[in-house]
């Protein structure tokens, strides 16, 4: 991982593109607001729990560790960003 700085850029990018994407399914799918915003409030959920545990390392004087503790956030975004997304594909259908 490059940088702190870098990491919550990058949650918050993929948070946001759930988000879009959220909004777009809102409007072609009326209908469906409610599962959407349930989507909608896990995202956030999702962007408010790694920037507690990026702000936050396990072990701070051990740098393995914390190397590791920052690859876990990173692949949990992922994880739970790819979950979400087919989630969303899923009600748009």
């Amino acid at each position: 991982m490059a940088s702190l700085r870098r990491l919550k850029r990058d949650v918050d990018y993929v948070v946001t593109e759930i988000l879009s994407d959220c909004y777009l399914t809102i409007e072609f799918h009326p209908e469906k607001k409610d599962e959407v915003v349930a989507i909608m409030e896990k995202a956030v959920q999702l962007r408010n729990n790694l920037f507690q545990r990026a702000n936050n390392p396990v072990e701070k004087n051990n740098a393995s560790l914390v190397r590791k503790h920052y690859r876990q956030v990173w692949l949990d975004l992922f994880n739970e960003a790819d979950e979400l997304f087919s989630s969303l594909s899923a009600i748009s259908q």
